[in-house]
Order: C-alpha cells, then sequence, then structure tokens
C-alpha cells in the first residue's frame, strides 16, 4: 500500500475519467464570459440548451443511446429505455445542476459540443483552489456499472494478508511490510518465526533481485509475487527483518484472503490506569460492526481508563459503524440529544436530500446493533472516556476523519499523534445511468457545532502544516521498525508519553523514511483497482437491508 498525496491521487483518477473546480452565473447553473445560443446536442432531435435553464434530471433518466436487458450481476433488473445520447448529456447536466455539492460554481456548457458522455461528466465540476493550493474537488469520476458491481462485491482478493509500503517503487526499491491479517499466509509462524513481520523488508522474490532488478521480465516477476493473480501460487522471497543483520528466505501459497476491521487490541498496564490499544484498519465491511463491539466489550472488562485508536491507515467505509464506535467510545451521556454528522447539501436542496429525495435526517449517535453483522437493536458496550488519542497518517480519511469531528463536536479531546489525515468532509453516492456509474461530490458531513471545514486534514498542533485543523498532540512519523501495539512504536510510545507528561517527544525515534506518494516507480504499488481504493476512502451510507 502506498499513501497517496491528493495530487496523485488526482493523476491517478485521470486515468479513468478526462474524487472526489471557473466563473459563475445565474439560474444555479453557472455560467461564461461571452453569450451563447440556445443549441440541440448531438445525437439527433431532443431537448435543446438554454444556459442556466435546466428541466428535472427526472425527464431525462434513464433515457440511454445503448438500452441494457436482463439483469445485473446482483439480480436487479436493468432500468433502462430507449433514448439518445443527447438524453443522457441532458440528465447529466440536471443531475448535477441538482445533487452536486457546489453547482453554482459548474459552467453551464452547451451538451452540443460533447460527442462523449464520460468527456461532458468530466467538466461538471468546481475548478476552484484551496487556500493550501489543493483542487477544491479531488474526487470526480466515473466507471463503467458492471465494472462497479463487480468490483463493490467482490470481498476476498487473492493475496498473502500482507500489506505492503513503497518507500521507493523504482531502483533501488525499498519495499517493506506494513503489517499483516490475523491467521493469514503472511502471519502464520514457521519454526517460531512468523513469515513476515512489521518492517521486513522484502529483497528477491523468486530469485529475482527486488532491489535492482531491470529488465521488463524482472519486473513482472516481481509485480506478479507480490500481486498474486489466484489463490494457491507459490512464490518465494528473501527477506531482512528489522535490526536483524542476516536474511531469511520463506515461501509463501496465496490464499482468498478479507480483511479484519480490527486487527489487534491490547491493554497496556501504566501506573495511572490501564491503556487500551485498538489497531482498526477499515470500516469497510459489514463484519466491522461486530469486531468493533467485541473489542470495545474487551476494553471495557479490563477496566481501561484512556484509549489509543489507531486509525494511521483507516481509510474509512461505513458511517453509521463509525458513528457506534464514537458513541461506544465517548458513552451514553455525552452523546445524548446530539448528532454525529449531518449532511450538508448544496443551497437549493434545503432540508431535502436531493439524491435520495428524503427529508435530510442528521445522523445520530447509534447506540445499538444495527443489523450489519450485530443483532439489530442489540446493546453497546461504553468506555466513557472524556478523551482518545487517535493515531493518523495521511491515509486516515473519510469515515474515520468522521469519528475525530464528531467527537470534537461534543467537546471530547482528540489527541492527533502521528501525520495530518487526508483531508475528505465530503461524500457520495454512487449513480447508474445507462451502464455509467458517475461518482461526484454531494455532500460534506458537519458535526453536532456545525464544523466540517476540514478539506486540508486534521493534523497536530506541533506539525508543520499550515492549512489543516490544529488538534491537540504530536507530529510523529510512521515507524516500520516496531509491530504496532508495541509500545516501543513511535506513535503509540508518543501517545503514552503525552498522556503522562503532557508533553510531546523531544524527538522522533526509529522512524523509517517516509514513502514519497508522488514518486512513479516500474513496481505496482497495489492490486486494487481506482473504484476498489476510492471506495475504501469513502463515506458509506448504506444501512442494512
Amino acid at each position: 500500500m502506498q499513501a497517496l498525496s491528493k495530487a496523485g491521487r488526482l493523476g491517478s483518477l485521470a486515468v479513468v475519467c478526462a474524487l472526489l473546480l471557473a466563473a459563475c452565473g445565474g439560474g444555479g447553473g453557472g455560467g461564461s464570459s461571452a453569450p451563447q445560443q440556445p443549441g440541440t446536442p448531438p445525437g439527433g432531435s431532443g431537448p435543446t440548451w438554454t444556459q442556466g435553464v435546466f428541466q428535472p434530471a427526472s425527464t431525462f433518466v434513464d433515457r440511454c443511446q445503448v438500452v441494457r436487458t436482463g439483469v445485473d450481476i446482483e439480480g436487479n433488473p436493468f432500468p433502462d429505455r430507449a433514448g439518445s445520447l443527447t438524453q443522457e448529456l441532458f440528465w447529466l447536466r440536471s443531475w448535477t445542476n441538482e445533487t452536486y455539492l457546489w453547482n453554482t460554481e459548474v459552467v453551464d456548457r452547451n451538451p452540443a459540443g460533447f460527442s462523449n458522455r464520460r468527456d461532458y461528466f468530466a467538466v461538471l465540476r468546481t475548478t476552484a483552489i484551496t487556500p493550501s493550493g489543493e483542487n477544491k474537488d479531488d474526487f470526480h469520476f466515473s466507471q463503467s456499472t458492471a465494472d462497479f458491481l463487480r468490483e463493490r462485491n467482490s470481498v476476498a482478493r487473492a493475496g498473502y494478508g500482507a500489506e505492503f509500503v513503497f518507500i521507493s517503487s523504482s531502483r533501488p526499491r525499498d519495499v517493506r511490510v506494513l503489517f499483516t491479517e490475523p491467521g493469514s499466509p503472511a502471519a502464520q509462524t514457521v519454526s517460531g518465526q512468523p513469515n513476515f513481520v512489521r518492517g521486513t523488508r522484502i529483497l528477491r522474490i523468486d530469485g529475482v533481485d527486488l532491489v535492482n532488478g531491470a529488465t521488463q521480465a524482472e519486473v513482472d516477476a516481481l509485480n506478479n509475487g507480490l500481486f498474486p493473480a489466484t489463490a494457491g501460487e507459490n512464490h518465494t522471497f528473501e527477506v531482512q527483518d528489522p535490526g536483524a543483520a542476516s536474511t531469511r528466505t520463506i515461501t509463501l501459497t496465496s490464499a482468498n484472503v478479507t480483511p479484519t476491521a480490527v486487527n489487534r487490541t491490547r491493554v497496556i498496564p501504566t501506573a495511572s490506569g490501564a491503556v487500551g490499544y485498538m489497531l482498526l484498519n477499515t470500516f469497510n465491511t459489514f463484519a466491522s460492526e461486530r469486531e468493533i463491539a467485541q473489542a470495545i466489550t474487551q476494553l471495557r472488562n479490563a477496566n481501561v481508563t484512556d484509549l489509543v485508536l489507531d486509525l494511521r491507515y483507516n481509510g474509512g467505509g461505513l458511517l453509521a459503524v463509525a458513528s457506534q464506535l464514537s458513541y461506544m467510545t465517548a458513552g451514553a451521556a455525552r452523546t445524548s440529544g446530539r448528532i454525529f454528522e449531518r449532511l450538508e447539501f448544496n443551497a437549493a436542496a434545503g432540508n431535502t436530500n436531493p439524491v435520495t429525495g428524503e427529508a435530510n435526517t442528521p445522523i445520530p449517535f447509534y447506540t445499538t446493533g444495527l443489523g450489519f453483522s450485530l443483532n439489530n437493536g442489540a446493546a453497546l458496550d461504553t468506555l466513557n472516556l472524556a478523551r482518545v488519542y487517535v493515531l493518523s497518517t495521511a491515509s486516515t480519511c473519510s469515515a474515520s476523519e468522521s469519528v475525530v469531528n464528531s467527537l470534537r463536536g461534543i467537546d471530547v479531546e482528540v489527541i492527533l499523534i502521528g501525520g495530518t489525515t487526508c483531508g475528505k468532509p465530503y461524500g457520495f453516492y454512487p449513480t447508474d445511468n445507462c451502464g455509467e456509474t458517475y461518482f461526484t461530490i454531494q455532500f460534506r458531513g458537519v458535526n453536532n457545532k456545525g464544523f466540517g471545514d476540514y478539506a486540508d486534514g486534521f493534523t497536530p498542533s506541533n506539525s508543520s502544516s499550515s492549512f489543516a485543523v490544529q488538534t491537540p498532540g504530536c507530529a510523529v512519523a510512521d515507524d516500520y521498525t516496531r509491530e504496532l501495539g508495541d509500545e516501543t512504536e513511535a506513535m503509540l510510545a508518543a501517545a503514552l508519553e503525552y498522556r503522562a507528561t503532557g508533553v510531546c517527544p523531544s524527538a522522533t525515534v526509529r522512524a523509517a523514511p517516509r514513502p514519497d506518494a508522488d514518486a512513479v516507480g516500474d513496481l505496482r504499488t497495489t492490486d486494487r483497482s481506482t473504484i476498489q481504493q476510492i471506495l475504501r476512502s469513502n463515506r458509506d451510507m448504506r444501512m442494512p437491508q
């Protein structure tokens, strides 16, 4: 896994469409500097374009140039009706005007100038820049609905159950193990030694030099070994563990591995009470509801007086489960009568969710199981904490940031240890029309105090980040030389020291070089598609059926 900067994410998304900026005009649709005459888009007869005048998107929805028949892979009948490219483009225009968060910043372009729906969709966005110089909208893309559904429904992936960090993906390459999944091939023990530990450096794969291998055949072999295509593949690794003078050789057999949400928990005894530690890597699986609840019960039964919530690699997922975690952390008294998050849509939406057509009801702090993987209505244990320590990096994103923001919104003290979070207070509802699924920013999440302005992320108060939201805590680089949950690992050690003294460590120790997020090398840095990466870092608004 490689943490991507916003620029890096935008670059990768540009390959998908030509996630989530310009003059403004009247009628809520933007304008241009020169007058334009009404026109008819390509595709024959149909609606005509008048700048700033929009018909309802429902007029054009599912009116398709190419009509799908039958059912999709989820068993849902295709809603397509005979139509034209003209109607598809007019649907995009009206749908953007109705649901896009910054709809008044979109230039209302005549669809007649476009002969491709992806090209037209690509310009239906704001071109504004944030004070830090980032694109205001960094998450705008689309892909075929068939691909989206295949990837959304894929649960297990072939692999070893190891996440890698690419400190350098070009020669001389430096690839290390970030963490392993419990019970996976990567975590299995042979002769008392786990196959991989955090920080294990990969030197050779199937006899090929990973550090300096130069030919295309060597690069292909390295990529195939790092990211096996199917379960049952055998690959041999020469590796060097952190602090070890010698290397060792292991053979791994790939398997279909389903990631766990709670990777590990610990209870750390201290002179001033027990401290709970939870490594929570995703809210993206339905099983995360059960795993988090079980971990909180374990920590409550251990009478922990503080919690270190390790979200450094948590890109987001189910917002309702993030709400449950926040409730379980803060307790009933602090959350009673308060909201976890309210969705803010564009100004024209009023009190209605323009995507669903329903009332825009605030998201509460959920106090019971919701039916993802716990019984609906099952009571949730709580820790009743007035403060929480959150370990963060640029991979801490979306629903994870909602946890930080929502707790701050009810005056729970959030102490941030690590790096600046990704900065994604926004979300969208993936929407299919005529075989293409579109992702456009439709809402911003705000907390109980109405705050949601963290497009440049949250950052520890002693960091050098100028535009992110300053939060009490300590800037500490990720440490690949110690296991996650080890009290001497740099971030966790800093959290424990800050808890004991109220002061940040004088220097960061044992921190490996940070990966260059914008570097382009010849090794693949992930086996996930763009949509899989985006869905891992999104607010997922689904509730159990």
